[in-house]
């Protein structure tokens, strides 16, 4: 089963895929948080993440997202130009601020601007494409009204998180919903929205019959349990995995809050006893974080 790893802004930078590649792997893919075009220009510290140096032997996807044709065909030049050849579209961003510009779930709302992607995706065919999607905007119907052009994008597969962008994260993902796009997708699909737990190579989760289910895309429950794709001990994973993230925000980043922003943003999903992870996350100096991090890893 083909398993990815989700993107999410502030979290899933380089660093971490590589400590989660080197720790634990199990991923077949990690994708890269959204690039995006800021104040009329692709944004540069976007680039840096997708820097193919900074993920060499990483099996990494980078993600962009795009109001239009122009803005999508902007951020495929600047990340052909790093020399990638699999790029994903995000159409599932929930995010006001980008949904509001028409980008990530708000692009399904305007079938005129998926068009002009999809004929920007096929003056490019040495380039192999995803596309990440809601069910929709506002309405499942959107969602369902922008298949027929996404079934002609040159794909190698959807994923599909079946909640409305409005939902953001709110209730629960509606798999029933997602069985009516599974008939209408002429693309293999990867299911992604509340998968906790993976056992034997196994979603333990409805699975759909078929073989258009290409696999599961996993967020937050990666971020909480990232020893779940592994077999290594949760002590190990934890222990290694922020051995790398430390190193690298104490030669990289200045002074204690930037570091400690960065490394409470490891923590910060990590499913541990709730005492142990509160005194993680207020700790407010590196020898009180150390401390904290400490007696963590031994309630583990």
């Amino acid at each position: 089963m083909y398993i990815a790893f989700a993107p999410l802004q502030g979290y899933t930078d380089a660093v971490y895929r590589r400590a989660h590649h080197e720790c634990v792997g199990g991923v077949d893919e990690y994708y890269t948080p959204f690039v995006r075009i800021e104040k009329g220009e692709v944004r540069k510290k976007d680039l840096r993440d997708t820097d193919p140096e900074a993920n060499a032997g990483v099996p990494t996807v980078p993600q962009v997202i795009a109001a239009d044709g122009d803005e999508f065909a902007r951020l495929c030049d600047a990340l052909q130009e790093q020399g990638w050849r699999r790029i994903d579209l995000n159409m599932g961003c929930p995010f006001p601020m980008q949904v509001k510009a028409g980008r990530g779930s708000g692009l399904l709302q305007h079938p005129d601007r998926i068009e002009e992607i999809q004929r920007e995706m096929l003056r490019r065919p040495e380039v192999l494409f995803s596309v990440k999607m809601r069910l929709g905007q506002e309405s499942i119907d959107e969602g369902l009204a922008a298949m027929p052009i996404i079934n002609e994008m040159p794909l190698i597969h959807v994923t599909l998180h079946p909640r409305l962008g409005r939902q953001q994260y709110k209730g629960t993902a509606d798999r029933e919903a997602f069985c009516r796009f599974y008939e209408s997708s002429r693309h293999p699909l990867v299911y992604n929205g509340d998968i906790g737990e993976i056992e034997n190579g196994k979603l333990k989760v409805e699975n759909w019959a078929g073989t258009k289910l290409k696999g599961v895309m996993i967020g937050r429950g990666l971020l909480a349990r990232p020893w779940m794709t592994g077999d290594k001990e949760p002590a190990q994973v934890l222990h290694d995995m922020h051995a790398i993230v430390y190193r690298h925000a104490v030669e990289a980043l200045c002074g204690d809050s930037q570091i400690l922003a960065r490394l409470h943003a490891f923590w910060e999903y990590i499913d541990i006893p709730h005492k142990q992870k509160k005194a993680v996350m207020k700790a407010t100096s590196l020898p009180r974080y150390r401390e904290a991090v400490a007696a963590a890893m031994q309630m583990i």
